[in-house]
């Protein structure tokens, strides 16, 4: 959906990195990449754990957007994507629906970060989905602030009911 996300460069990571290598990457530079992301991004939680049925999952970084007054869960994938992650992606955004989310704030949305992506098979994975969810390759530069902020209210208002919005 946005073709500029993050970052190597930024954070410093040899090209064979691991995810976990990225995800203590951006933790280290958490507030830039907040900064970057936008005012309105608040951190809630690192390997943010949930539990559904006596199974233990972990989300590698949910943020809270003030703006759209939502849970942002963000999943980091060295590799290409692939369709199973938007699979896993919905699932983490339904266990934090129905188990974090208060009743005044707004279905969480999703970001799926990837090393790189085709687009023809993201339009195939989203199509038929519902939950709201991104998919966004890094690369080893920034996004402009106000675009990754148009992006994502962008976003918000195509899954918004239309009496809500």
């Amino acid at each position: 959906i946005f073709k500029d996300a993050y970052v190597l460069e930024f954070l410093q990571l040899p090209k064979g990195h691991s995810e976990s290598g990225l995800h203590q990457g951006l933790l280290g530079h958490l507030k830039t990449f907040l900064t970057e992301l936008g005012h309105d991004f608040c951190f809630v939680g690192s390997q943010y754990p949930l539990q559904v049925g006596a199974r233990d999952f972990v989300v590698d970084l949910v943020l809270f957007h003030r703006g759209l007054n939502c849970l942002v869960a963000i999943e980091l994938k060295v590799g290409r994507f692939e369709p199973e992650h938007l699979g896993k992606l919905n699932f983490y955004l339904e266990a934090l629906d129905r188990d974090h989310r208060r009743p005044h704030e707004n279905p969480a949305i999703g970001v799926l970060l990837c090393a790189s992506k085709e687009d023809e098979v993201v339009e195939y994975a989203l199509n038929r989905s519902l939950s709201p969810a991104l998919i966004a390759e890094y690369q080893t530069h920034l996004p402009d602030k106000r675009l990754l902020q148009a992006k994502l209210h962008e976003f918000y208002l195509q899954n918004v009911p239309v009496d809500d919005a």
